[in-house]
């Protein structure tokens, strides 16, 4: 999961790696404690077998100091390593990577990946790096997602805490497990029951995919701004990859781009697709992801 400030590739596991990923873990408590205890097991039953680790958080390392660092006293970065670190890394990377050869493998490129699913975040790329990441510190932070709450005034945690006698950690779980899209529609994270309870006439259904679609547009936007431009924009994962309604209501944010979606294109359900129109002036994609397959691409660079 998580590679901190200084593992920020894949590597060959060896002690040094994981004293890293051990001296990190209080970014990813729930991550890597276990994936260390994975590789333990696995060194033990293989010990002549190479191993490699392949973190969530890489691809955003090339993130620049003004994308990644938070307006608080820079002791708590150098010190305690508070800064943006973004995630879904590696499947960014991939569909990054994957857009990159759908538009020819130009030399200059301005890169967008929604990657939409129960967790969501949004990045950026130009030329193939990594510039932004809509996740934070932790992957609570962004869009608005199934149960997560996405962007919030931090000083919510306070007034709650005072309000109703909370302490950080209960804010914090119900932020994390009964927030989004969950809390909003009145008990709904499933997208497919969401849309459909909307098309009913529930209006808190149809509230959540509103602020889904509103979120993920105004990230989209701030991210043509950073770049100044955009040549394409992707779709993936569950939602992403499937659902066509969302993309067009995210797309309708983006008209002022001359971005042109093409109805019947959009209507694709998990496969590779360009859905913009010819006339558009942005290319807009529908690019399923591969996790496994750029774990095992990572791994096999570094063994070569």
């Amino acid at each position: 999961m998580h590679g901190g400030v200084n593992l920020t590739h894949s590597y060959i596991v060896t002690e040094e790696i994981i004293k890293e990923i051990e001296d990190c873990s209080d970014l990813a408590p729930l991550h890597n404690p276990a994936h260390i205890l994975g590789i333990r097991a696995c060194q033990k039953l293989m010990p002549s077998t190479p191993m490699a680790v392949v973190f969530d958080t890489a691809f955003q390392q090339t993130m620049p100091e003004k994308a990644y660092l938070y307006a608080i006293p820079y002791k708590f970065y150098e010190e305690d390593k508070v800064r943006k670190y973004g995630a879904h890394g590696t499947s960014h990377m991939f569909v990054s990577q994957r857009a990159l050869e759908l538009m020819g493998n130009p030399a200059h490129s301005k890169i967008i990946v929604c990657h939409l699913g129960n967790g969501a975040s949004i990045s950026c790329e130009i030329d193939g790096k990594c510039q932004e990441n809509s996740m934070g510190l932790t992957p609570l932070d962004g869009l608005v997602m199934g149960t997560r709450c996405g962007d919030i005034d931090p000083s919510v945690v306070e007034f709650l805490c005072k309000k109703r006698g909370y302490d950080v950690e209960e804010v914090l779980r119900i932020f994390n497990k009964e927030s989004g899209v969950l809390a909003v529609s009145g008990g709904m994270s499933d997208f497919r029951d969401i849309a459909d309870a909307a098309s009913k006439g529930n209006d808190r259904a149809q509230l959540a995919l509103d602020m889904f679609a509103y979120r993920a547009a105004k990230y989209i936007g701030s991210y043509v701004a950073a770049m100044n431009g955009v040549d394409t924009i992707c779709f993936t994962a569950g939602i992403g990859e499937n659902n066509g309604m969302i993309r067009g209501m995210i797309c309708d944010y983006l008209t002022f781009l001359g971005l042109e979606l093409d109805d019947e294109a959009n209507k694709v359900v998990g496969e590779e697709k360009l859905i913009s129109t010819p006339e558009s002036k942005v290319a807009v994609y529908v690019i399923p992801t591969n996790e496994e397959l750029a774990i095992a691409r990572e791994t096999v660079a570094l063994l070569k």
